[in-house]
């Protein structure tokens, strides 16, 4: 088997690497990227999601708070940053939901999601990079399964993470 690096990007490596099944040989094109994380913060039964422009898809989308990891670090860490840059709160633990891969017949990216515990405002907010432009809005959880059905949340990671936090809350109605 050969791994042959064809592109390396600022956000994903693009690499071929040679398979084989049931004895014959393939090719596949793989995307090695860093991970993700993404935060899920609710404050008096609101969640808060951040509105931002997708150019992969050419649509604004409805997202948790989340970001790309370093290679190598540590994904609660990752967690902390994203929530103090994208949210402006920092929390007195991150609880693990869950960490998935995102589309694995060709990437190998995992993603890491957490729920804030205990949030708060930061005294100490960190800035966005450069290339981000978001805005902050909060949504009752009373609003998200309607959301959800309506399609106007199309983000795997935030259907994930509003679906984790409409089971853990049953009894909001």
């Amino acid at each position: 088997m050969e791994n042959k690096e064809i592109f390396k990007g600022k956000i994903f490596t693009l690499e071929q690497k040679d398979v084989t099944i049931h004895n014959k040989e393939y090719r596949r094109d793989i995307i090695r990227h860093p991970g993700g994380v993404g935060v899920l913060l609710i404050v008096d039964d609101k969640v808060l999601l951040v509105k931002q422009m997708r150019h992969a898809i050419d649509q604004e989308t409805l997202e948790i708070p989340a970001g790309k990891l370093e290679y190598g670090e540590d994904p609660m860490t990752a967690g902390l940053r994203e929530l103090n840059e994208e949210a402006g709160y920092e929390c007195k633990r991150l609880k693990p939901i869950i960490h998935f891969v995102s589309t694995p017949g060709f990437c190998d990216e995992v993603i890491w999601l957490y729920e804030a515990i205990e949030p708060n405002v930061t005294k100490h907010k960190l800035a966005m990079d450069e290339d981000e432009e978001i805005t902050k809005i909060w949504i009752d959880l009373k609003e998200i399964q309607q959301m959800l059905q309506n399609n106007q949340i199309i983000d795997g990671k935030t259907i994930i993470a509003l679906q984790y936090a409409l089971l853990e809350r049953r009894d909001v109605k």
